[in-house]
């Protein structure tokens, strides 16, 4: 099975892409690693390589959680399978 995206944790709601050309409409496979487990998603939007895709939906105001961190507040809604980045998402440091 080939993995497309990582997520570090279940606590997560977010994994980032690991390899290119995943597109709207693709199922994609993730390895979450802490537990060894893999999940599957639909994507709702394009994913770049690198960058996150929502493994949940986030209302505008809701807080961001990788590595089981706070990694920012979402500042337009986001749904699951959908590219979640600096256009939806912002630090919460300024």
């Amino acid at each position: 099975m080939a993995i497309d995206f990582l997520v570090h944790e279940a606590a997560d709601g977010v994994g980032v892409a690991v390899v290119e050309g995943l597109t709207s409409g693709q199922e994609i496979t993730g390895w979450v690693m802490k537990e060894d487990e893999t999940i599957t998603i639909k994507l709702i939007s394009d994913i770049p390589i690198g960058h996150k895709v929502a493994l949940q939906d986030y209302n505008t105001g809701d807080t961001i959680i990788k590595y089981n961190t706070d990694i920012g507040k979402v500042v337009a809604p986001i749904k699951k399978g959908e590219h979640l980045h600096v256009h939806n998402v912002k630090t919460k440091r300024w």
